[in-house]
């Protein structure tokens, strides 16, 4: 921490009321209230994927991205939300000058990290849907919840590793507003030299957060479509659990393609800052809404495992809505089966299936004028057990890329 230089934040020199306003609209407003339903969401989301009939492959990868969305939700929150109100309304004047510059080095990284972890998590999901749609035979040994706990923390520190660099980029300095000693955030120079920004900073980050995941996705979940389409020309003749795997494969493809459209702007301010330089001020508006957009992207995945996820969805009102999922059920005989069936043929389901438990000519009333003799003892013939195996679970990444500080004069 440096001593007093000049008066005021650097961030709070030369901003129009319009820019205030528009600020506070986008992250005050809107970015606070999405983050707060995007908590919960995802709070529920973690309770309802770690239930242990929904355990699977899938799952566990799901659970590891509802976990980094809640940590950028709230990195973002504080960042950008919280400081939007001061500078519109004067208040928060504490958290602006005095809570966010302390706590802004360590969430910045933090925030970094968490955005690595879910995209990167958003593309380990693709790959095991890819696996379990294309290549069924290798998906039972591929896709084990013991493997994904696995996936979960290698990419955890992947993403630490990646972003270390990041702890060192930012320093707090005191100035002075009206008379009073304040706190400020600003960029280590010393650290960010125009060697680091140009390698590390414009064009890793383009390859490591655009480049590579954005391609493995697309070509991924080409091939999925594709085999989608082959198996929705075919819907009349699957089975029950193959139906159950199209509408997953299904689910995820809403996944990532939200996951496309809110980082497409993102995508392109950042590349307008590789090629644009110092030219990126008349930007800014792109570079709040784009921060707001991968805020959406990170609180929206519960709302699409409840509307598109069939397992999902009633697990959900089974635990929160008793009353409603009795009244169902009741209704519909066919959900009370106990639906056991988990990612890439994990886990099996076995069913016994009685026949014969009573000849159809001892249900009829015996013929008049004869005596009823007792009916013979039942017998039960069981059926061979069938392993009914599938890829089947429901989710979802999640991801979200944000660009976290990539434009210098957002925070620093």
């Amino acid at each position: 921490m440096n001593g007093t230089e000049g008066e005021g934040c650097d961030s709070d020199v030369g901003v129009q009321p319009a820019d205030k306003l528009f600020r506070f609209v986008v992250h005050g407003v809107l970015l606070n209230a999405i983050g707060a339903a995007g908590l919960l969401g995802n709070a529920l989301s973690v309770v309802v994927l770690s239930r242990p009939q929904m355990r699977s492959s899938i799952n566990c990868l799901l659970v590891g991205l509802a976990a980094c969305d809640t940590v950028l939700i709230l990195t973002s929150v504080l960042l950008f939300g919280l400081t939007a109100v001061y500078p519109y309304t004067g208040r928060l004047r504490y958290y602006y000058y005095h809570v966010c510059p302390h706590i802004t080095p360590y969430a910045y990284p933090i925030a970094n990290a968490a955005q690595t972890m879910s995209v990167y998590l958003t593309l380990i999901v693709t790959v095991e849907r890819w696996v379990a749609v294309c290549h069924p035979f290798r998906a039972k040994s591929l896709c084990t919840s013991s493997r994904a706990r696995w996936y979960v923390l290698g990419t955890a520190a992947f993403a630490l590793a990646y972003n270390a660099p990041k702890f060192l980029e930012a320093e707090v300095v005191t100035r002075s507003v009206d008379g009073e000693p304040v706190y400020c955030v600003t960029a280590d120079l010393h650290f960010r030299t125009e060697t680091y920004i140009v390698v590390y900073i414009h064009s890793l980050y383009m390859i490591v957060m655009y480049i590579v995941p954005f391609s493995a996705l697309a070509a991924l979940n080409a091939c999925i479509v594709r085999q989608v389409r082959r198996a929705q020309a075919e819907r009349a003749r699957l089975s029950r659990v193959q139906r159950r795997e199209l509408g997953l494969a299904t689910m995820l493809l809403v996944v990532v393609l939200v996951f496309f459209l809110c980082n497409l702007l993102p995508l392109v301010t950042n590349s307008f800052e590789v090629f644009l330089g110092d030219q990126l001020e008349n930007l800014d508006p792109l570079v709040k809404t784009s921060n707001l957009l991968v805020t959406i992207n990170s609180s929206v995945n519960f709302v699409i495992y409840v509307i598109f996820g069939e397992k999902f969805k009633r697990v959900f009102l089974k635990m929160f809505c008793a009353g409603g999922w009795r009244r169902r059920t009741r209704d519909s005989p066919e959900q009370t089966r106990d639906d056991s069936f988990a990612s890439c043929g994990e886990r099996v389901s076995l069913r016994l299936v009685r026949n014969g438990t009573l000849r159809r000519s001892e249900l009829r009333a015996p013929p008049r004028g004869r005596s009823r003799r007792a009916p013979s003892p039942s017998v039960y013939y069981p059926t061979p057990l069938t392993d009914v195996t599938s890829a089947l679970s429901v989710s979802e990444p999640p991801p979200a890329a944000m660009r976290w500080n990539g434009h210098t004069r957002s925070h620093f």
